[in-house]
């Protein structure tokens, strides 16, 4: 029986000196249950919840719409598209200004400017238009005319000569009538002086004179006025008061640019000089010059 008792206790010994090198056994916790201090969860189990979310940083809130825009654009990320548009929107909106500017300018000048001299703007624009349009028509009969006509050759030698005719009138070489008026200026006190007459010229040319002479002398293009003593030298031809103007023209056109407020007659009257306009169906300009060849202008036409 000790025998028995012995091997026993020898077949126990190892099985004793496992236990005691093990740790003891803990018991699972029921589902929900929350572990107790010192607990070691087992292998493979998940921490707690809550578990090392104090080292962890708190969500941050939302961006609000304006940091959002914010971010959206700054940096700024241009593309090669984006940036050839921004410089022909910048050469756009450069040109608009410089349009702008130019035209703030003239107005400008035009609100400074007085009533009568507005008046003569606008009887001179009037004028011109007319003179274009009528130049327009005329041009597009000529060329009715050589398409319709069944000798081109015939009527295009026509038109040459009815320009020659038109460009004699105009440099002076050839006499000319039609109607237009007659403008006479009686200077008793010797007051009218070369520019005040080249004043004249240049009103009836604005309103469209065609043929104009001045005391048996043709005025052309070329035409200067000059002081000469008491009286006044056309191209060097001297001519005395009274000086007679004969202009074939629209009398309608003509008359109203020398009587406008502020022009010819006005400035003539105030240096107390007689200004007599009078209308005429039929005015004859017969004073010639002479064609004379340039020196150093040739034709580029081959």
């Amino acid at each position: 029986m000790s025998e028995q008792n012995d091997r026993n206790d020898r077949n126990d010994q190892p099985d004793n000196r496992l236990r005691r090198e093990l740790p003891a056994e803990v018991p699972t916790p029921p589902p929900g249950a929350a572990p107790s201090p010192g607990a070691v969860p087992p292998p493979g189990a998940a921490p707690p919840s809550g578990a090392g979310q104090t080292s962890q940083e708190q969500p941050q809130p939302p961006l609000t719409g304006r940091q959002r825009l914010v971010e959206g654009l700054w940096p700024p990320r241009f593309t090669r598209a984006q940036l050839i548009v921004a410089l022909l929107l910048f050469g756009l909106g450069f040109g608009l200004a410089v349009q702008v500017a130019s035209n703030s300018d003239t107005d400008s000048a035009l609100r400074g400017a007085r009533q009568e001299d507005l008046v003569r703007i606008l009887d001179e624009l009037d004028s011109r238009t007319q003179r274009l349009e009528d130049e327009k028509q005329g041009l597009e009969k000529q060329r009715q005319e050589l398409q319709s006509s069944s000798d081109q050759a015939a009527e295009a030698r026509k038109q040459t000569a009815e320009k020659e005719k038109q460009l004699g009138i105009l440099a002076g070489t050839v006499a000319a009538q039609g109607p237009g008026i007659t403008m006479a200026i009686e200077d008793t006190k010797g007051t009218v002086q070369a520019d005040m007459l080249l004043d004249a010229i240049q009103e009836l040319r604005a309103a469209g004179a065609e043929a104009i002479q001045v005391n048996g002398v043709r005025v052309v293009a070329g035409s200067y006025f000059t002081d000469s003593g008491n009286g006044v030298s056309v191209d060097g031809n001297k001519i005395n008061a009274p000086y007679r103007f004969q202009v074939i023209g629209k009398p309608q056109d003509l008359e109203p640019a020398l009587n406008i407020p502020g022009g010819v007659v006005q400035t003539l009257e105030k240096e107390q000089a007689t200004v007599t306009v009078e209308r005429s169906d039929k005015i004859v300009v017969d004073a010639l010059r002479q064609a004379k060849r340039p020196d150093y202008a040739r034709s580029s036409s081959r």
